[in-house]
């Protein structure tokens, strides 16, 4: 499967709050591991950006399923696989089953490097997986090309790119 096209500054579509004013992309980190939270957490925020902690798939889909006007609304989401009370694919399949979420790029951010793995969150439609341990400067690429992909697809009013694996 072909990798998305390579992020360039001089490409990506800016993003916006509702006044219209640029703002920093918005992450929401999803993981058990406090450790591996916060390393994720810490290497997009030295970048720029804004960054939302959950610790399992449940309190993901409980923060992004809140009406309430705060509600954590992000760009993109990293998601691990092994977690408890709902683990990744799990959460992954309710977040494309619902239409408030379908289109949010999901990075996975796994131990779980298996074929089986692959294909099953290439079956769930995950923009890029990247396995534990993993490099700090190809997470926050990674994660940096799905998010401006897919503001400049929406602003062009195309769909995600192509699933690329790592």
């Amino acid at each position: 499967m072909a990798d998305a096209p390579e992020f360039s500054p001089e490409t990506a579509c800016e993003l916006r709050d509702p006044s219209g004013r640029p703002r920093s992309p918005r992450v929401l980190v999803v993981d058990d591991s406090e450790v591996i939270r916060q390393l994720i957490a810490v290497n997009l925020e030295l970048e720029g950006f804004e960054v939302f902690l959950a610790e399992d798939g449940q309190d993901c889909l409980e923060q992004l399923g809140s009406l309430a006007p705060d509600a954590i609304k992000p760009d993109a989401i990293t998601l691990d696989v092994v977690m408890p009370r709902l683990d990744g694919f799990a959460t992954l399949a309710r977040l494309r089953g619902a239409a408030a979420t379908r289109e949010l790029p999901v990075v996975m951010v796994t131990a779980c490097a298996q074929e089986s793995d692959l294909a099953r969150g290439r079956e769930l439609g995950v923009q890029a997986y990247l396995t534990k341990p993993f490099d700090p400067q190809e997470l926050v690429r990674t994660v940096r090309k799905v998010v401006f992909s897919r503001a400049s697809a929406f602003s062009a009013g195309a769909r995600l790119p192509d699933t690329s694996y790592k």
